[in-house]
């Protein structure tokens, strides 16, 4: 089965469409990467959504607003991805959206909101899509996320050690062997703020961690940094742009008005690489595979190797997924499963009480045809 693809992360900068041809093989799911492309969200409606976003505040109307435009992006990434990726042969689209809530509360989430109406890319592209996926996973009493660590742990089994996932997007997030995946905290959320914060919105992020090689970190800020009570709070959990953004920054720098932007940036940047190792660390990994946009820092990633000797740290491409479109082939595999009527979820990963099938399915121009039913759950994940 041919599926695209399609994530936007909460950096909320473009538009992943990756396309995939899915297959079951006895225990494996053989996953045969094709190719993505990407759309950046034009500057009228990245700037709606960035409006939109905690701390700010809108109304049922923007979001409604909002819901139609993100999902009419969605609908044109996927529609060039079947045309440009699949040659017009895509049999199903799995759609992310966008996160604009993660309703998290005393370690507990409570709801989930992710825009980007579906309709609008069945209708474009003729095709069924499934979307929705984080709900079904809360009402079961988990975290809704990180969503992506049952493919992981697929992809993970059978390497040497104890290999650890880490997507660095906005937010990090990590999954391990054993079943146990968590947001670690921020990953380039607040380096993005900082970024578009000083330079008054000219830069939407430290290029090459550029400032942050120009700066020096300031201690006594990273550790009221550090001091935040999620880091703390056991495993599993999930944060998001909802307590990290640019005002919880603001908050923070209370006192130190002295401090260059770089110096601000290299701290930020040496906090992402502190609370990952600290989280990697704690599970003991002997090799460490990231993928996410925080990948193209240098700064963030030589400041991560030096907390974490003797561990391996590598990008996804390695293992034949490429670090920008990871996300939006897992999101893929997501819609596969849900097609097949397969659970998407590991229960120790979310802290869902039991594993769920995923998300809801807009039918296509033909109707709905799902695959027969009885297809056994896959226990390993092959890049072919």
């Amino acid at each position: 089965m041919r599926v695209i693809g399609l994530m936007s992360g909460t950096s909320y900068d473009a538009i992943d469409a990756a396309a995939a041809d899915l297959s079951l093989d006895g225990d494996g799911l053989v996953l045969k990467p094709l190719g993505m492309v990407s759309e950046a969200y034009d500057e009228e409606l990245r700037e709606a959504l960035a409006a939109a976003l905690p701390p700010g505040v809108t109304s049922a109307a923007e979001v409604c607003r909002l819901d139609t435009g993100i999902g009419q992006a969605f609908a044109a990434a996927a529609v060039r991805a079947d045309r440009e990726v699949c040659r017009g042969e895509a049999e199903l689209v799995a759609s992310h959206g966008q996160t604009v809530y993660h309703w998290a509360d005393g370690g507990e989430v409570r709801g989930t909101l992710q825009l980007g109406q579906p309709a609008w890319i069945a209708e474009a592209t003729g095709l069924p899509v499934v979307a929705d996926f984080r709900p079904r996973d809360i009402a079961a009493g988990g975290q809704g996320a990180p969503l992506v660590s049952l493919v992981d742990l697929l992809w993970l089994r059978g390497r040497p050690g104890t290999p650890v996932a880490l997507n660095l997007g906005g937010i990090a997030n990590v999954t391990a062997p054993d079943g146990t995946a968590f947001d670690t905290g921020p990953a380039c959320a607040l380096i993005d703020a900082a970024a578009r914060g000083f330079s008054g919105g000219a830069l939407a992020h430290d290029v090459d961690g550029a400032l942050a090689a120009r700066g020096t970190v300031h201690e006594p800020l990273l550790r009221r940094l550090l001091d935040e009570p999620y880091y703390a709070l056991p495993a599993p959990k999930t944060t998001g742009k909802e307590l990290f953004h640019l005002g919880y920054l603001r908050d923070a720098l209370a006192g130190f008005t002295t401090l260059r932007a770089e110096d601000v940036i290299a701290t930020l940047t040496m906090l992402t690489a502190r609370t990952v190792a600290d989280a990697v660390g704690a599970l003991n990994a002997t090799e460490v595979i990231a993928s996410g946009g925080g990948t193209r820092n240098p700064v963030l990633m030589a400041m991560l190797g030096q907390r974490l000797p003797g561990t391996a740290v590598r990008t996804s491409d390695e293992l034949g997924l490429p670090w920008n479109a990871k996300e939006a082939y897992a999101f893929a595999v997501l819609g596969f499963l849900t097609a097949h009527g397969l659970p998407g979820t590991h229960p120790a990963s979310t802290g869902a009480r039991h594993a769920r099938v995923l998300g809801s399915i807009t039918p296509g121009r033909e109707g709905l045809r799902l695959p027969p039913p009885g297809a056994r759950p896959p226990r390993r994940l092959v890049v072919a």
